[in-house]
């Protein structure tokens, strides 16, 4: 074996022993589904979201995580109520005769617009079978005065419930 044998077996036994670079290190430019997906429902669902002012932007991208991770639980277009599954709320209501002065309000006066909406929102709940139609001589527990509230051209329809 001459000098040029040995040189050759040291380097080969160094490529045995050599490190591979950490992942961090290897830089690639893949990107997630997940982060993808990310973005999606931000651009979609969190555009008219204001997210304050004093967070930075790492805790704004775990508000954004959490929200989407969570996405399930809110109302959407195909699921009203949000889809909560597995949880149930009791609601007692304690009012009694006489009625408070704040339920006893004249009716605020409503425009057109107003008032279609509020019979389209009405609609959406018997439908949903949340609320029912009342005959004029029963009695009921509760009554709450409801106005339309808007915003961007899309209504909501607000009660006060004050248990």
């Amino acid at each position: 074996m001459d000098l040029g044998d040995g040189i050759m077996q040291a380097v080969n036994k160094c490529q045995i022993f050599s490190f591979l670079p950490f992942k961090s290190q290897i830089t690639e430019n893949k990107v997630s589904p997940v982060s993808l997906e990310l973005e999606k429902f931000k651009s979609e669902k969190l555009n008219e979201a204001e997210i304050s002012l004093h967070f930075s932007d790492k805790q704004e991208d775990e508000l954004s995580a959490l929200l989407y991770d969570h996405k399930e639980a809110f109302a959407s277009d195909k699921e009203p109520l949000g889809a909560i599954i597995g949880y149930e709320s009791d609601i007692t209501l304690n009012i009694e005769r006489p009625y408070p002065p704040l339920l006893r309000r004249p009716a605020y006066s409503e425009t057109p617009k107003s008032r279609e909406a509020l019979e389209i929102h009405i609609t959406e709940l018997l439908n949903l079978d949340l609320i029912r139609n009342v005959g004029h001589n029963e009695e009921v527990e509760i009554a709450t005065p409801v106005i339309v509230a808007w915003h961007k051209e899309k209504s909501r329809m607000v009660g006060t419930l004050e248990l």
